[in-house]
C-alpha cells in the first residue's frame, strides 16, 4: 500500500534527488535535509524507514563508482564503532514518542547548522587516530541511525585528513553502505520495514540513480562548497519548525 499524499512525495521527491546527488559525491551536505524534509509530513521514524531502502541501493551504485579508491585503516576504527553508535541509537529511539523524535530532530538540525555558521573552519591536516575515528564513528552511527545525518561526525574526523577527493567519497561509500545494512535489523525490529513503507521506497527509487548522475557529474565539475551555506539554512529553519512541531 503507497502513501497517497501528494504533499508527501512533493517533499519527498527531492529529498530523494538530495541524496543521489550527495551519494553521488556532490555537496554531501545536501542529505542532511532529507529526513528533516519529510518529517514535516510524516513521522520521522517512518520518513527515515522509507529512505532506507533507497539509500542501500544508492550505496551499491556508490560503492561501484568508487571502488577502486577508499582507505582501508580508517575503514577498520570507524565501521566497529558506528555498530556501537547505531546500537545506542535503536535503544534510544526505542523509547521516545515521535513528538520527542522530533524535538530531538529539530534540535540536531538545529546544532548542525549552528556549527556550520558558526564553528565550520579550516582545520589543521590531521592523521589516522584510533581514538577520534571511534569516538566520531559512535557518534556517526547514532545519528545515522535516527535520521541518516551521519554524514557531519563523519566529516569532523575525515575532512581534516586531507585525503584525495576520490579516496574520501570512496571511504565514505563503503562505509554508508554497511553502516545502512546493519540498520536493516533494529529498523525492522522496530517495526518500520513494514509494507507499506517498502511499498512507497519503491516508487521513491527510481528517483535516486537521476540524483546520483547528476552528483557524479557534478562533483568533476563544480565547487560543492558554493551550496553548502544555502543547505544548511534550509536545514536550520525545517530544525526550527520540527522543534516548535515537538513541543
Amino acid at each position: 500500500m503507497l502513501i497517497y499524499d501528494p504533499v508527501f512525495y512533493a517533499v519527498s521527491i527531492p529529498a530523494v534527488f538530495l541524496y543521489g546527488i550527495a551519494k553521488g559525491g556532490f555537496a554531501g551536505p545536501l542529505a542532511i535535509l532529507g529526513v528533516p524534509l519529510m518529517s514535516l509530513v510524516i513521522s520521522p521514524l517512518q520518513a527515515a524507514a522509507i529512505l532506507l531502502p533507497i539509500l542501500c541501493v544508492q550505496d551499491m551504485i556508490s560503492i561501484y563508482s568508487y571502488r577502486k579508491s577508499f582507505h582501508l585503516k580508517n575503514l577498520f576504527i570507524l565501521l566497529p564503532a558506528a555498530t556501537v553508535g547505531i546500537v545506542f541509537g535503536y535503544l534510544w529511539f526505542s523509547l521516545l514518542s515521535e513528538d520527542n523524535i522530533r524535538i530531538f530532530l529539530g534540535l540536531l538540525a538545529i546544532i548542525f547548522s549552528l556549527n556550520y555558521f558558526f564553528f565550520s573552519k579550516d582545520s589543521k591536516m590531521t592523521n589516522v587516530s584510533v581514538t577520534k575515528g571511534s569516538f566520531w564513528g559512535t557518534i556517526s552511527g547514532f545519528t545515522s541511525f535516527g535520521i541518516h545525518a551521519g554524514g557531519l561526525p563523519f566529516n569532523i574526523y575525515m575532512l581534516p585528513q586531507k585525503l584525495d577527493h576520490r579516496v574520501y567519497v570512496g571511504t565514505a561509500a563503503i562505509f554508508f553502505g554497511l553502516v545502512n545494512l546493519i540498520k536493516l535489523y533494529p529498523y525492522y525490529l522496530l517495526d518500520q520495514l513494514r509494507i507499506e513503507n517498502i511499498t512507497t521506497a519503491l516508487f521513491l527509487l527510481p528517483f535516486a540513480p537521476i540524483g546520483f548522475y547528476i552528483g557524479f557529474k557534478l562533483t568533476h565539475k563544480l565547487d560543492g562548497d558554493k551550496f553548502y551555506g544555502i543547505t544548511y539554512f534550509c536545514l536550520l529553519i525545517i530544525g526550527l519548525k520540527l522543534l516548535s512541531d515537538g513541543i
